[in-house]
């Protein structure tokens, strides 16, 4: 089977600027929603990402006319209707679970497979389904798919066990339909929720707090079309910043908002990585060496833990010993003995690494696990002496918009080129040529 890897010729010094893409979360949140709208939806700074491709199919699926102009998608949703999508459209992303919600509000009746995504944790949606039936959802589960019948949704007070980005955006979006007023209490404030409810707000729909910790959303009869533009990719701009640094250059992310990247700037920081943000950019080098730091990841304005596994990356070259709790994923650790394979010395003990510094990273062939983990070793292989071979890349692929030709432009070396699998390597069969 004829697959795709990155080939890495370490020790190239990245320097230079970085216009970040579009988010793939806020975008993949707000296709998710846009059942909810009966008329036109316009959206911009798309990211041409797996993921969102995978979106697409589906929304076409219900019926929904999708055309493209480079990062300008227009999407037309006013005569969707009854679709069963096959597991395997469904499964290789989680939030297409996102859409049962709107499409209840819509149509009455859902059936679809249960979700699937990285493999970094259970990530259960009892908080989803919970939220659902507060707003009149009858929902079973039968050989793997979920199946939901409503007569009308109705508005309901929901308080959520834990800040779950996915549950606050799908039952946010819900709620813009059900008749009367929904409230979500200890709702998550990540800036992917807040761009959801602006969108719905273009919309006409009436959500109010999105981005505290308690959102009000007044249901509406029905919404019509509007535009919205997605924003820079934080977790993107996060990485870029960690490769200037890892390889000692200087990278400008721009088009972001610095706010949110509080966390990971005053982490990096802390590391004695030199910042200087601005409007909308942001600038990383290291002057001197990276030290070891903790860090904890948390619901925003936390550490996100998407940065978890690239952050381990840097830190797996500080001076002195570093430890990084996940609070949020329990399996987030497929990236260690990779990282391992390269020189780094990490452990794990529960949810925590234990990360011992080194001097230096030697190239070798490594496997991601998942999305993130994909891009630490990409990392690490950038800072590495010698050659670095990446597999399973398709990971990579669901969140990077055109990776390598990004290290490129900042002075990497990087390259995908083609090999011939003999089916020893994990997933990657999905990353067929």
């Amino acid at each position: 089977m004829r697959l795709h890897q990155f080939v890495i010729h370490g020790g190239a010094p990245l320097s230079g600027e970085v216009v970040v893409k579009g988010s793939k979360n806020a975008t993949l949140a707000v296709l998710a929603s846009v059942f909810v709208s009966s008329g036109k939806v316009v959206l911009t700074n798309v990211p041409q990402v797996a993921d969102v491709a995978i979106k697409f199919e589906l929304l076409k699926g219900y019926g929904a006319k999708i055309e493209h102009l480079e990062d300008r998608i227009e999407i037309d949703c006013s005569n969707i209707s009854h679709y069963e999508p096959s597991e395997d459209l469904v499964r290789p992303i989680r939030t297409s679970f996102y859409m049962l919600g709107p499409l209840l509000a819509r149509l009455g009746y859902v059936k679809l497979p249960m979700p699937g995504g990285c493999k970094i944790g259970a990530r259960p949606v009892d908080f989803h389904l919970k939220g659902l039936s507060a707003m009149g959802a009858k929902i079973d589960i039968k050989g793997g798919y979920y199946i939901a019948r409503c007569d009308r949704l109705k508005g309901a007070d929901i308080y959520l066990d834990f800040p779950s980005a996915g549950a606050t955006q799908h039952l946010m979006a819900t709620a813009t339909l059900a008749e009367g007023v929904t409230t979500i209490e200890n709702a998550a404030m990540e800036p992917e929720v807040e761009t959801l409810g602006d969108f719905l707000n273009q919309l006409g729909a009436r959500v109010e707090g999105h981005g505290t910790s308690t959102v009000t959303i007044y249901g509406r009869p029905n919404l019509v079309g509007g535009t919205s533009r997605i924003p820079a990719d934080r977790i993107q701009a996060g990485t870029y910043l960690l490769a200037g640094v890892m390889t000692g250059g200087k990278v400008k992310v721009s088009g972001v908002n610095p706010s949110h990247q509080t966390a990971v700037v005053n982490k990096m920081r802390e590391a004695n990585v030199h910042i200087v943000d601005g409007h909308e950019e942001i600038t990383a080098q290291a002057l001197d060496g990276v030290r070891g730091i903790r860090v904890k990841t948390m619901p925003y304005p936390g550490f996100p833990t998407d940065m978890q596994q690239p952050m381990s990356a840097m830190l797996a070259l500080a001076n002195g010993p570093s430890l990084i709790e996940e609070t949020v994923y329990e399996s987030r650790t497929g990236h260690i003995m990779e990282l391992n394979r390269m020189g780094a010395r990490m452990r794990v003990d529960g949810r925590t690494t234990l990360i011992d510094g080194v001097n230096k990273l030697t190239g070798a062939t490594v496997e991601a696990s998942d999305l993130r983990a994909g891009a630490a070793l990409v990392l690490a292989g950038l800072a590495a002496e010698g050659t670095t071979i990446v597999r399973n890349i398709h990971f990579i692929d669901r969140g990077y918009e055109d990776l390598e030709a990004t290290i490129r432009s900042l002075g990497g070396d990087i390259e995908r080129v083609p090999y011939e699998s003999r089916g020893a390597i994990g997933f990657a069969a999905q990353d067929q040529a």
